[in-house]
């Protein structure tokens, strides 16, 4: 694996970082912003800016005026822009709307490209995925989808309630998971306006760097052709594995550079901070934190590097998905906390930008699968392998055995 970066991939990485340095950061204290994210008057303009710059919508295809980035271009550009929890809304790299580009490119027919994906790249609409539903709904565990899609002429009938959508609040268009009259999942397109579709309230989180935040939807009636199934109908739970196994990477990926911000402000504080005739950097309590912060933004990098190779490879990349989404949660996590230690009261307060990352990076050892889910299935992995490695074993040794 060559990790070197290209000269054109360190000009892009360059522009990026002073991109958000110049231009994004700078919005950060933006009053159209509130618990629910930053107000889409205040999205238009991060976006408009950075269309100026020649950085909107990168991972999206050339033919649809992306930068057709790699996933490995994309691991330099997303913590880049994650430097600023306005950066990934500045880029038009946020959840839900980069992992929808993602699946929509895969799937999607050429009519639907043209009804939705195109403005969702051009940055001119925002979607949502709705799959999560309230107890004793699809969360961790998908199969235990509630919402339905019954058959009615030449439309499906959708009803439903989903919960934590993200985006759902002034969103355009939806991808709505439902379990058709066979029992399978199936993915519908439908715009947000049409009747069947309630946005019920928006519910108070942690984060607050999602425009339209997190909402209950609820789905009463909803008729959708079957013209906007999306790809094949009863496919739904593979095509979510398609959306999922790299939109838990580029999470990472932003989340890298916002724990990276989160370290620098303490670094630099630790720095300058004088305590017991010393500055703070000089005391190991807090050296040694700011060291293993180094050491986890490291290795949280070179997994990210890794799987994003192996995806640009041609593998799967589920497997190592789920392992690089636990690694990366909780070691990002820890840095942050850490950042909050060293800063004490600067720490928890608006003073820093720190306690924002915090609570804006809670949720992520949760959505995309919880660590514990993660685990649960990499254990499952280690079983078969340890299996099949037995199997093997005992035929060897059954052959050998012949030949006695």
């Amino acid at each position: 694996m060559d990790f070197s970066l290209s000269a054109p991939l360190l000009e892009l990485q360059a522009r990026t970082r002073r991109f958000i340095a110049e231009r994004v950061i700078p919005f950060e204290q933006d009053p159209r912003q509130d618990a629910h994210g930053p107000h889409e008057a205040l999205r238009d303009e991060l976006i408009a800016e950075a269309r100026e710059w020649g950085l909107l919508t990168p991972h999206a295809s050339t033919e649809l005026g992306g930068l057709g980035l790699s996933h490995v271009a994309k691991a330099i550009v997303f913590e880049e822009a994650g430097y600023s929890p306005l950066g990934p809304v500045a880029l038009n790299i946020h959840a839900p709307d980069e992992g929808n580009i993602h699946l929509l490119e895969a799937v999607a027919t050429p009519q639907q490209k043209a009804r939705w994906l195109k403005p969702l790249v051009e940055g001119r609409a925002r979607s949502c995925f709705c799959m999560t539903e309230p107890d004793p709904g699809a969360g961790a565990d998908p199969s235990m989808l509630r919402t339905t899609a019954r058959k009615d002429g030449d439309d499906f009938v959708i009803d439903g309630v989903k919960w934590f959508i993200t985006g759902a609040q002034g969103a355009q268009f939806a991808i709505i998971m439902a379990r058709d009259e066979s029992g399978a999942a199936t993915m519908f397109l439908a715009d947000m306006d049409e009747p069947g579709i309630r946005v019920e309230r928006l519910m108070d989180a942690l984060d607050s760097c999602f425009t339209g935040g997190h909402a209950v939807v609820r789905f009463e009636g909803l008729r959708v052709s079957a013209a906007n199934v999306l790809g094949k109908a009863g496919e739904g739970f593979r095509y979510a594995q398609v959306r999922l196994a790299p939109a838990r990477l580029t999470h990472c990926m932003r989340w890298l550079g916002a724990a990276r911000r989160a370290h620098d402000v303490a670094v630099a504080y630790a720095n300058r901070r004088q305590a017991f005739g010393k500055t703070l950097i000089e005391h190991e309590g807090v050296g040694f934190q700011l060291a293993d912060n180094e050491i986890d933004l490291h290795t949280a990098r070179l997994a990210i590097w890794h799987c994003a190779w192996l995806l640009d490879q041609g593998e799967k990349g589920r497997h190592e998905s789920s392992v690089a989404k636990v690694l990366c949660s909780e070691a990002l996590w820890r840095v942050v906390d850490r950042c909050v230690q060293v800063l004490g009261g600067r720490g928890v307060t608006g003073e820093a930008i720190v306690a924002r990352i915090f609570s804006d990076m809670r949720a992520f050892r949760i959505y995309d699968g919880p660590s514990e889910t993660h685990r649960w299935s990499i254990a499952n992995r280690i079983a078969r392998q340890a299996a099949a490695r037995e199997a093997a074993h005992a035929d060897t040794q059954q052959k050998a055995a012949g030949h006695d």
